[in-house]
C-alpha cells in the first residue's frame, strides 16, 4: 500500500513495476543490471481517486498518461534499482498530491474609471508625439 493523503491510499494491485537497463554512463554495470524502473499506475481504474482528482491528474501527467488511462513514470536517476523504485513512488505521490489541490476560481474584475482615463490620456499624448515625427512642410 502507498499512502498519499489521509483519504487516498493506493493498493498494490493498482501499480506494476518493470525493470529495464538504464541508458547513459555506468560502465560495464549499465550493460548487465536492470536498474531503470517503469512504474505503471492504473489511475483510471483506481477506486481511491475521486473523478475530479483523476481529471486534474490526467492534465498534469501530459504525455505520461496512456490511452488506456494509466500513468507511466520512468526513473533511471541512480545506479540503484531500490533507490529508483523509491524515487518513482515519491514522484507518483507528489503528482497525485498536486492533483488533489483544486485551483481557485478566477474572479473577473473591471478596470477603474481613473485607470481607463489615464490609459486614454497616455495614448493621446503618445499619438501626438508620433504625429509630430512626420515630414516638415516648407510652405511658409
Amino acid at each position: 500500500m502507498l499512502y498519499v493523503t489521509d483519504q487516498i491510499v493506493l493498493q498494490d494491485w493498482e501499480m506494476t513495476e518493470s525493470f529495464t537497463r538504464s541508458s547513459g554512463p555506468g560502465g560495464q554495470n549499465v550493460n548487465k543490471v536492470s536498474t531503470a524502473v517503469e512504474l505503471r499506475f492504473e489511475a483510471e481504474r483506481s477506486p481511491a481517486l475521486p473523478p475530479a482528482v483523476k481529471a486534474r491528474l490526467k492534465r498534469l501527467a501530459g504525455r505520461r498518461w496512456t490511452l488506456d488511462g494509466a500513468l507511466v513514470l520512468r526513473v533511471e536517476d541512480t545506479r540503484s534499482q531500490a533507490r529508483n523504485r523509491e524515487i518513482a513512488r515519491e514522484r507518483l505521490v507528489e503528482l497525485i498530491r498536486q492533483a488533489t489541490i483544486a485551483p481557485r476560481r478566477r474572479i473577473a474584475t473591471k478596470p477603474s474609471y481613473g485607470s481607463q482615463q489615464r490609459r486614454m490620456d497616455t495614448k493621446t499624448k503618445r499619438g501626438a508625439v508620433k504625429s509630430l515625427r512626420g515630414r516638415v512642410d516648407e510652405t511658409e
